[in-house]
């Protein structure tokens, strides 16, 4: 936010444009796409399985699926035209129907020892648990290190 004064000398808080945002429209790609049901977690259940534990904590992954790679031959089918140019997405935009299928198998991929043994994974959101408290943090670096060696950014 930047104070800017207006025309009566009145200061007036207001956003200042740094960059573009774009929402594309990829119905027509999503009709055309063979649908992954790759299924989400039930959120009930893994709190369920977290409210038996008595210390956890909770790791926030940075921008989801957005970290997925696209495969370069799959490229194209993101390009879009604006006044500046034709643009593709090198990494997974929002809007496509099986981004979250996508992301979710691969979160599975990475942590498959884990899961329901130290950690429960919802998409982007990481809740990492312990029997006792240093078990808990044995268990967050684990997690931690498992992060580092696959490139998963977290918040």
């Amino acid at each position: 936010m930047t104070i800017v004064a207006n025309d009566n000398n009145e200061l007036i808080p207001t956003r200042t444009m740094t960059g573009w945002k774009v929402c594309m429209d990829y119905r027509k790609l999503n009709k055309a796409t063979r649908k992954d049901h790759f299924p989400l977690p039930f959120i009930d259940q893994m709190l369920d399985r977290l409210a038996s534990k008595e210390y956890y904590c909770f790791l926030d992954g940075y921008f989801g699926y957005n970290q997925i790679v696209i495969a370069l031959e799959d490229q194209e089918k993101t390009t879009f035209t604006c006044p500046y140019g034709t643009f593709t997405f090198k990494r997974m935009p929002f809007g496509l129907c099986n981004a979250f299928a996508t992301f979710q198998r691969c979160m599975m991929a990475i942590f498959t020892n884990m899961v329901e043994k130290c950690l429960e994974v919802f998409m982007d959101d990481f809740s990492v648990f312990g029997t006792n408290f240093d078990d808990c943090l044995l268990n967050l670096a684990k997690v931690l290190k498992r992060c580092e060696e696959t490139n998963l950014g977290l918040n």
